[in-house]
């Protein structure tokens, strides 16, 4: 099983945010919940591990994290 990385561990983070606060520029409240369902969705898949995304949920589910 792998472990989730919690650690910094993107290169240009400030790039990446960037690039997807813009994907969500003049989207109203339904249009940029729906792009981030995708793109949760999409990354799902390219993780492809659900042990891995199983961690991921719960660590995004801890309130003050």
């Amino acid at each position: 099983m792998a472990d989730l990385i919690l650690t910094p561990n993107l290169d240009s983070a400030d790039d990446f945010y960037a690039g997807l606060l813009a994907a969500h520029d003049g989207l109203d409240k339904s249009a940029s919940d729906a792009l981030n369902a995708r793109l949760v969705l999409v990354l799902a898949n390219h993780i492809g591990d659900a042990d891995v995304l199983t961690q991921a949920v719960k660590a995004a589910a801890l309130r003050g994290s």
